[in-house]
């Protein structure tokens, strides 16, 4: 199983790429289904954006902001995210190689880095009792005397480049208006 863990972590971006030229292929929108799915998209990107402002990778363990919520607030916003797309496409088979590529690919990912927090931060054990892996609770779960909170950074909203996810969003959005309106 760590095996494939590293395997998935290394896969995960080129298979995004080939799953995002599947999807366009696949896709029949709607304005309506590109509203609904938008409805998703929009809070799974500003999950990721607040997750990204918060932790500072392998320097410190984060519990603020959208991680006194969840443990992985960044898988949770690419979840919401895929969902949304998928309902933009109206394909179910995009929806079934969606929940194949997050049981197979982000899972095992998911393991291993928490594997990984273990060892590196103490104070992981007692943050993965109080909040949950990907399901966010509805009040906080990590306690705000654990560590003062530095609250959202936008240089490190920079510095992990997740702007990028948004472009990528409104470049599939548009690819959806073009086929739906040129290709029809």
């Amino acid at each position: 199983m760590a095996e494939w863990s590293r395997i998935a972590r290394r896969i995960r971006v080129p298979l995004g790429f080939v799953f995002a030229l599947l999807y366009f292929w696949l896709a029949r929108p709607s304005w309506q289904s590109m509203a609904v799915g938008a409805a998703l998209v929009v809070p799974g990107l500003l999950i990721r954006a607040l997750a990204s402002g918060h932790v500072r990778k392998n320097e410190a363990l984060a519990t603020s902001g959208p991680y006194a919520y969840t443990r992985n607030p960044l898988y949770l916003g690419s979840l919401l995210m895929g969902v949304g797309f998928a309902v933009a496409a109206r394909s179910w088979w995009v929806g079934a190689a969606l929940v194949v590529m997050f049981f197979a690919i982000y899972i095992p990912v998911i393991r291993d880095e928490e594997a990984f927090l273990r060892q590196k931060f103490p104070e992981f054990e007692e943050y993965a009792r109080r909040v949950p892996r990907l399901m966010p609770r509805l009040v906080p779960g990590a306690k705000s005397e654990d560590r003062p909170s530095e609250g959202f950074s936008p240089d490190l909203y920079l510095k992990h480049r997740e702007y990028k996810a948004l472009l990528g969003a409104l470049a599939m959005m548009a690819a959806l208006v073009v086929k739906m309106t040129v290709f029809r």
